[in-house]
């Protein structure tokens, strides 16, 4: 007789759709007793308590966001390598070449953002 494994993705199923439920009835909860008083303060602009200056849509560079993407890209490639360094003695040899791997390929898009001018701010 084989196992049967319906059962554990019942389980998950039964997490999702209480997960959606939840969900589901908070947000409508909170747009049912969330306060409606329509001001025309309240509908302002907020600049760090002062008037807006200038026209409120401004268009940001995307310099800025292409150095936010290559932050988190590097910050979670630090993130990987400490557990791997402190237990390195610990660790295989092939696992020596894998990091080898992960690095040569996390400095392919080092060297492609250089090449393709991201980090050079305009």
């Amino acid at each position: 007789m084989e196992p049967s494994y319906a059962f554990d993705y019942t389980v998950i199923a039964w997490f999702l759709i209480g997960g959606a439920g939840f969900v589901t009835v908070a947000l409508g909860l909170s747009r049912l007793l969330q306060p409606r008083k329509p001001n025309p303060v309240k509908a302002e602009i907020y600049e760090c308590g002062l008037e807006p200056i200038g026209p409120v849509w401004v268009q940001f560079k995307i310099g800025y966001y292409v150095y936010a993407l290559l932050f988190v890209l590097f910050d979670v490639e630090a993130v990987f390598l400490y557990p791997w360094a402190v237990t390195l003695k610990m660790l295989p040899l092939y696992v020596v070449g894998e990091m080898v791997i992960f690095l040569a390929v996390l400095g392919l898009g080092l060297a492609y953002a250089w090449k393709e001018g991201a980090l050079h701010w305009r």
